[in-house]
């Protein structure tokens, strides 16, 4: 941040997302959007790294020579202390209230979208029985795709050289999900590349999404949008 390295340590809970503190300035930060609430760096954000959660079945396909995080006994030990650590920490906020009016239960699973200033939640039920679900938010149109697991999720940008593809599954096939655009005819693997057709070789850009439960995406974007089936 502004040049300096920081190091953080959990301080706290506020509705279920970590409080973390950094040892430089002593600044609070909340996990989810990655912004200091509170010290001397209140108001800066830290700037987003694009993410993937996926099997690791599809991370190992797509990149064979990855490294792999191997937990050593150390390792473990924070971790038992860290879980630990989680039931005396303090909780900040306030205890939230179910609304019986809400458009989706407080704990569903969801996958938020930020674009150019407006937000969208998408119910993970819903893309599994939807997959692909092509949608827009403002003037971005979107791509939403499952893998065969039913739970590695990834957005894309449908826009491709001016033209915006429709996308859908290509039926009868087994193994790594495979996707067809109507313009042209290719074939789309997983990672937003195209494997087959006249766009072979090209890829979609990805678009960063966050799978959350749907109380807390609500808390930090009130004015979200919720995508519902067939709309």
């Amino acid at each position: 941040m502004d040049g300096q390295r920081l190091t953080f340590r959990l301080m706290g809970l506020n509705n279920q997302n970590f409080i973390m503190e950094d040892e430089q300035t002593g600044s609070w930060w909340q996990q989810v959007t990655g912004e200091a609430i509170f010290g001397p760096l209140k108001g800066k954000s830290l700037e987003l790294v694009m993410s993937d959660e996926v099997s690791f079945e599809i991370w190992k396909r797509e990149h064979p020579q990855s490294r792999v995080l191997v937990s050593t006994a150390e390792a473990e030990l924070s971790k038992k202390n860290f879980h630990e650590g989680l039931e005396a920490v303090k909780e900040f906020g306030l205890p939230m209230s179910a609304d019986p009016n809400d458009v989706l239960p407080q704990r569903e699973l969801i996958v938020g979208v930020e674009l150019e200033g407006q937000s969208k939640a998408y119910p993970v039920e819903v893309l599994v029985k939807q997959n692909p679900v092509v949608d827009q938010i403002g003037e971005v149109p979107l791509l939403l795709v499952v893998a065969r697991d039913g739970e590695s999720i990834r957005c894309f940008d449908r826009r491709l050289d001016g033209a915006t593809l429709e996308m859908y599954l290509k039926p009868g096939t087994e193994g790594p999900l495979v996707l067809i655009d109507s313009e042209t005819g290719s074939e789309w693997d997983f990672s937003g590349r195209a494997i087959a057709g006249p766009m072979a070789g090209r890829s979609l850009q990805k678009i960063h999404l966050l799978k959350d439960f749907w109380f807390d995406w609500k808390i930090f974007h009130p004015e979200t949008l919720v995508f519902r089936a067939g709309f």
